[in-house]
């Protein structure tokens, strides 16, 4: 007689945590126990780190994710306060302070025993699936990013080189597409700017592809003649492969696998809308044997669906919001706002935000997130439920940017309403709990 039963796997994932200050010398804020309360329901719990963790020990990098992100590596032990076990470091912000950034960070994470994947030293530990060892079963987590300057992707090693650390990065191929009218005065204009006028030298030269006759470049961008004006994004065959690779030997590995994808990818005019390639990249992967996909990026909440019984999320929002309290900021931040450097971070970060009217800190929408926990039986996704998340937006930024449960703010609702059409009934309890039916 067998002593094995099937476990059931239990989950929770929050989205991105921009951490840069500490929690309350006590541990604990109002709200603070009720999210950290439903994060425990999991044995999987996972969140998206996206900042550097170190104490300044390196430069910064020329370019960055937006805001150049570094924490105190005390931040690791609040992520544990809150019952997060599993870390997520592929995103545009990892080498905000260049390569030594992104390696004090590993080095920190190592430190504090922290399960992570998406950053490494080499291509292949940035690809590398993270284990966590549970009592309901052994999880694995790949992690990666379809947003990063391309300077930051990892490098693999070779018989002659070591690997270059960085992340794990999915390029996005784009196609242009013009109707063939259009494309004529897209050539007429690229011919009067002399916009071409370089490559068709060195093309004549043999040293860029020979143009087919449905090709037209325009400086950097390569149309192509197709029916509608229309953009197609693919994620990179190569990196793709390099995904499903991970998902097959973590397969092997483990009981349940989980990936995790940062994209801050738009197509049409609103954030909220999924982009194509996030499609394409999470189909792909559930096809290949993930079960589950969990994104991050855009700051704000994306619908979820559920893929041949698998839950995918898009984005689930930031779950903790806290941007405006970095303790430095290196030359570039200021240059971006067309300052000398020399000036205080309240004049920078007042100058970028108009004084307080535009940006990530300025919307209440940027501040609200779900928290999902799910459980699977027998192979089967048995339940699943959200936690509306909003991180006191009200208070000042000394104090906001920390997640509490708030059922008043719509959050669910919005949740539900934009996910329905992808197929997701979304039931709202009294207690203000989303309940997915299943």
């Amino acid at each position: 007689m067998s002593d094995y039963t099937d476990p059931v796997f239990r989950c929770t994932a929050t989205g991105d945590a921009m951490v840069t200050r500490r929690l309350p010398l006590e541990g604990e804020y109002t709200g603070f126990g009720e999210v950290r309360d439903f994060i425990l329901r999991g044995d999987f719990r996972f969140t998206n780190l996206e900042t550097t963790v170190h104490n300044f020990e390196s430069y910064a990098g020329a370019q960055s994710g937006g805001s150049w992100l570094c924490s105190p590596p005390g931040v690791l032990k609040d992520m544990r306060k809150f019952g997060v076990n599993i870390i997520g470091a592929a995103n545009n912000h990892a080498l905000d302070y260049s390569t030594e950034g992104l390696l004090r960070t590993v080095h920190y994470l190592e430190e504090a025993e922290f399960p992570f994947a998406g950053s490494g030293r080499t291509l292949a530990d940035a690809s590398r699936p993270a284990y966590l060892e549970t009592p309901s079963g052994r999880y694995a987590l790949i992690c990666c990013t379809m947003t990063f300057n391309p300077e930051c992707m990892a490098g693999a090693q070779t018989a002659s080189l070591p690997g270059r650390p960085g992340i794990n990065g999915v390029r996005v191929n784009r196609k242009y597409l013009l109707p063939k009218e259009e494309m004529a005065h897209l050539k007429r204009i690229a011919d009067a700017l002399l916009i071409n006028a370089s490559d068709d030298i060195i093309r004549a030269e043999g040293y860029l592809p020979q143009l087919k006759e449905t090709e037209q470049p325009f400086g950097r961008l390569m149309f192509e003649e197709g029916p509608k004006a229309e953009i197609r994004c693919t994620p990179d065959e190569r990196d793709m492969k390099r995904i499903t690779d991970a998902i097959a030997e973590a397969r092997f590995m483990a009981d349940y696998v989980v990936v995790a994808m940062h994209n801050h990818v738009l197509e049409g005019r609103s954030k909220e809308t999924v982009d194509q390639v996030s499609v394409l990249f999470s189909h792909a992967c559930i096809d290949a044997g993930a079960d589950a996909i969990v994104g991050t990026g855009p700051h704000l909440l994306r619908p979820m669906e559920i893929y041949k019984g698998k839950p995918v999320f898009y984005c689930l929002g930031d779950f903790i919001n806290q941007l405006e309290t970095i303790l430095r900021a290196p030359d570039g931040m200021f240059a971006k706002q067309k300052l000398d450097g020399n000036e205080r971070l309240d004049v920078l970060f007042n100058n970028r935000s108009a004084n307080g009217k535009r940006g990530l800190c300025y919307d209440p929408v940027m501040f609200q997130a779900v928290v999902p926990y799910w459980e699977v039986a027998h192979g089967e996704l048995v339940k699943l439920e959200l936690l509306p998340v909003e991180e006191y937006f009200n208070l000042p930024r000394s104090r906001n940017g920390w997640p509490r449960k708030l059922a008043s703010a719509g959050i669910m609702e919005r949740f539900a309403a934009m996910s329905k059409p992808w197929g997701v009934e979304i039931a709202i309890g009294k207690d203000g709990i989303g309940t997915v039916k299943l």
